[in-house]
């Protein structure tokens, strides 16, 4: 959890620009839980497993909700998404699905991976408002998750 006592938001996305679109669509959304940005698929997973430069679990907090893009360098989307769901102590965390993908193939992969929900980004920053708001709403106020223990 961070200062707030609110669990935090990783977002996974290679492209800078999409990454300050939705810092500054949380922020107008009001939305409260840091938002924290990993660059690839390796990345995500070194977070999640507290390896490399997040070793130390208070430098990488257990998120609420992640937001993974598919199209990322190292290991893409599809890759983490089915390795986050695999991993017995990984695979409650929620997993939205946030991509410029039209794709009917990509929709169906990632939901036989067990992703929770897909959204083809918004082409405008007030659409990003607006799933902002909505996934905070309903993934912080309206859903109820598991408490996990911050150690794994």
């Amino acid at each position: 959890m961070d200062r707030n006592g609110l669990l935090p938001i990783l977002m996974a996305d290679d492209d800078e620009e999409d990454c300050k679109i939705a810092k500054k669509a949380l922020q107008k959304a009001r939305v409260l839980n840091e938002l924290i940005f990993v660059e690839d698929g390796e990345e995500l997973l070194d977070y999640l497993r507290h390896r490399g430069k997040y070793q130390a679990p208070a430098y990488a907090p257990r998120p609420g909700l992640i937001l993974l893009d598919l199209n990322m360098p190292r290991k893409n989307g599809n890759e983490v998404l089915e390795e986050i769901k695999s991993d017995p102590l990984l695979k409650q965390i929620p997993v939205i699905v946030l991509t410029t993908s039209d794709s009917e193939k990509d929709l169906h992969r990632v939901y036989e991976l067990g992703a929770n929900s897909y959204i083809k980004k918004p082409v405008t920053f007030d659409g990003m408002v607006k799933v902002m708001t909505i996934l905070n709403e309903y993934w912080f106020a309206i859903v109820k998750l598991p408490h996990v223990n911050q150690d794994n």
